[in-house]
């Protein structure tokens, strides 16, 4: 029974991977426009596929020498093979294809989105958001066809007829970790530089062109503006293809591995617990594809951020209900969780539980961060009202709102974990991530929504075209940029249990039972990982800064010795914006990525497995709280600088976009917030939540090296070798003389 299930997974993922083919022609088929928007587009989808090609050239190198690498590493141990070479080109692979799938489609429906929106509100939605349904389907689809058929594959080469408890079961979980790691390292790539990218073209299309010449965003004068275009595409849509591809695969993942340690008296032959994450992920596709159908308005002053929700919240719902039933079938009335020599054991309906808890974490996460980034509440009109008295009071107000916005994610977080462990132990924790992620499809089609709609409006002001297109796609735009936020809030949420998980999984390979903080290189090491999301978002926002530079002095240049460039009769040198941008994001992203990929493996074998752990943990605390400020300071500056664009009231005197020849006062202090902003929103903030995984998963990688016990004395978790009757309460204390050390140990098996 558990085979036949095994193999009916990957069916799930095929289901996507075709609605998404049917989609992608559907929005291939609609209206593309007049000759000059096709051409527009063409430009973007040109300097995007430009962009994708250099860093594959650069990544294909890295993608060789790491699988050589891996090869040779996985000979040395027992728990290793070198087939995990295989499994990591082949997440590598799929996780560009999926970025490249993303940006493929966004930018032939940008400017379909355009076109549609001369005819109706209504229609643009349609187009913008089928267009983001590709990518959802296609990112989701890929990843549980891939991780199940490598499964299958794996299953069949080490476990086929032994315990799925035993060491068999952790060779072939060990090895399909190459397929995350994979996955994760060209998901941190594409994200840190596509967020140069967009950042760098952002920055100086705004500086040059809105503060100094006084021009509107978008205008076809200034030479930034394609550049700008292409990085919505490499950034918010390849990267983050990317980036949710990474973190789909390490949820499900660190669930299986944490699975196998859970004995179940079920009908699948133990297998339900390892089976369960994969199932509900392919499930989550299927519901994610029925939400998509609630996504609708009829009248242009519908909420367009409602009709998303609604299919948001359709598709939670269904995944939570369908849950109930295929646990109950799954499952018989208890697990067991085994680990350590001890045994605790929880009703199996616990795990149903678990699973909506962690769907009501992710929605929690993405509303809170919609009321932190979303223009017309309290604290982006916060800032926009410090705005009216300088730059200054603007950039301290984003921080102030940036800062305040961790309390109540990081409260809601801290519930889910406790909840989730109360519920199921740490099986609880990883599952809930896993319910979590089951809509993945769902949250990347509202997210990749918002980058279509940006290039929608780019096009529309530079084709110049009637006033009620350009404020339909701006409807667009300001609901797609909080669809932004709330996509990347959701990204940290998933981040944080999914890194916990792997956190516990880690510790289960590495043969550690505890992690003493009274230890001095433990506690070295905490503190040493709480310092590098500081010191990667600073390589992320300096990298930015070089390139935005030269961005400003190129614009500048065009600007000065192109004849007629400002009456509209000279061209701008679109090409060479493009070309800058290009070059430094593949320069700049190399030393972010390094950081993240030697420093587990530099700790983890200069001071051992329990020093690494002492790593994990910081970074995993430091990494979250970095990423919900910078994620949400971002986006409430950006929508303060949008709020001025539409008109706002500041103590009775009304504030629009332009005066006769530039922004008003206020609006340039907005526009100041808005540049300090985008480096933290689109480069270093999202990336976070990959810094915190990818270090994970080398972690569980090279924990068979770093092993404090031999792979031959490991101990199989089954029930015969388990005292009956043990439980929680009969966990007893390590031994030791010092009852402050015993104090400050924390025993990983029954605790964070």
């Amino acid at each position: 029974m558990g085979s036949e299930l095994m193999y009916w997974i990957p069916a799930l993922g095929l289901i996507g991977l075709v609605v998404m083919i049917g989609k992608a022609a559907w929005v291939s088929k609609q209206d593309a426009g007049e000759k000059n928007m096709q051409e527009l587009a063409g430009y973007i989808a040109s300097g995007a596929s430009a962009f994708l090609r250099a860093e594959w050239r650069v990544l294909g190198v890295f993608a060789a020498l790491a699988a050589v690498l891996l090869a040779w590493s996985g000979t040395l141990v027992e728990h290793s093979d070198w087939v995990i070479a295989i499994a990591f080109l082949i997440g590598a692979f799929f996780s560009a294809f999926a970025g490249w799938i993303g940006m493929s489609i966004a930018t032939k429906a940008n400017v379909r989105t355009t076109q549609a929106a001369r005819t109706s509100l209504a229609q643009g939605l349609r187009v913008s958001f089928n267009g983001g349904t590709v990518m959802g389907l296609g990112v989701s689809g890929l990843a549980v066809l891939g991780l199940s058929l490598l499964f299958i594959w794996f299953y069949n080469l080490y476990v086929h007829g032994e315990s799925p408890n035993g060491e068999h079961m952790m060779k072939a979980l060990e090895v399909l970790a190459g397929f995350s790691l994979g996955a994760e390292s060209i998901a941190l790539f594409a994200r840190v530089g596509g967020g140069i990218y967009t950042k760098a073209a952002d920055v100086g299309a705004d500086l040059v062109g809105k503060v100094e010449a006084g021009i509107p965003e978008d205008d076809p004068r200034n030479p930034a503006t394609v550049a700008d275009n292409v990085g919505d595409n490499v950034g918010d849509v390849a990267g983050m293809g990317a980036d949710l591809f990474g973190s789909y695969v390490a949820t499900i993942l660190s669930t299986m591995v944490l699975g196998r340690e859970v004995v179940s008296a079920d009908d699948f032959g133990g297998m339900a617990p390892i089976l369960l994450p994969m199932l509900i992920a392919g499930l989550g596709i299927v519901f994610s594809i029925i939400g998509t159908f609630f996504v609708r308005i009829s009248k242009d002053t519908d909420s367009v951020m409602a009709a998303l929700n609604k299919g948001n919240i359709g598709s939670i719902v269904l995944t939570a209900i369908a849950s109930w039933f295929i646990i109950g079938w799954m499952f018989s009335d208890t697990i067991t969780f085994v680990r350590n020599g001890v045994q605790t054991t929880y009703p199996s309906v616990h795990i149903f539980y678990a699973i909506v808890l962690g769907l009501v974490v992710g929605f929690l996460m993405s509303y809170i961060t919609e009321y932190y980034t979303a223009m017309g509440r309290k604290p982006v009109l916060s800032i926009v009202k410090k705005s009216g008295t300088g730059h200054a009071t603007n950039v301290i107000g984003g921080l102030a709102v940036g800062m305040e916005s961790t309390f109540l994610p990081i409260l809601v977080l801290a519930s889910g974990i406790f909840g989730a462990f109360s519920l199921a132990g740490l099986y609880g924790v990883a599952i809930a991530a896993a319910g979590m992620m089951a809509t993945t499809a769902m949250q990347l089609a509202i997210d990749a929504f918002g980058p279509i709609a940006d290039n929608a409006g780019g096009i529309a002001e530079m084709s110049g075209l009637p006033k009620e297109v350009r404020e339909r796609t701006d409807i667009l735009d300001a609901t797609g940029n909080t669809t932004a936020a709330t996509g990347k809030g959701f990204a940290i949420a998933s981040a944080a249990l999914t890194a916990l998980a792997l956190f516990a999984a880690y510790v289960g390979l590495a043969g550690i039972n505890a992690i003493d903080i009274y230890k001095a290189k433990v506690l070295a090491m905490l503190f040493v990982g709480g310092m590098i999301p500081f010191l990667f978002s600073s390589m992320a926002i300096s990298a930015v800064g070089k390139a935005a530079m030269d961005m400003v002095r190129e614009v500048r240049r065009q600007f000065r010795e192109i004849p007629g460039i400002m009456e509209g009769t000279g061209k701008p040198e679109y090409e060479k914006c493009v070309a800058i941008s290009t070059k430094a994001s593949i320069r700049e992203m190399i030393a972010p990525g390094a950081l993240a990929l030697l420093s587990p493996v530099i700790v983890g074998f200069l001071f051992g497995p329990e020093a690494l752990g002492g790593l994990l943990a910081g970074i995993t605390v430091s990494g979250v709280l970095m990423g919900i400020f910078q994620n949400n300071a971002g986006g409430a500056w950006d929508n303060a600088k949008k709020s001025f664009e539409k008109g706002v009231e500041i103590e009775g005197q009304m504030y629009y976009k332009h005066k006769p020849e530039r922004p008003s006062l206020p609006h340039q202090a907005a526009v100041t917030g808005d540049t300090v902003g985008d480096p933290f929103k689109d480069t270093s903030g999202p990336s976070m939540n990959i810094l915190i995984k990818l270090t994970s998963i080398v972690a569980l990688i090279i924990a068979p090296h770093i092993s404090e016990h031999k792979p031959e004395q490991a101990p199989v978790n089954t029930l015969e070798n388990i005292p009956v009757g043990s439980s929680d309460a009969s966990i007893e204390a390590p031994a030791s003389n010092d009852a402050t050390a015993q104090a400050a140990t924390l025993d990983v098996s029954d605790r964070f």
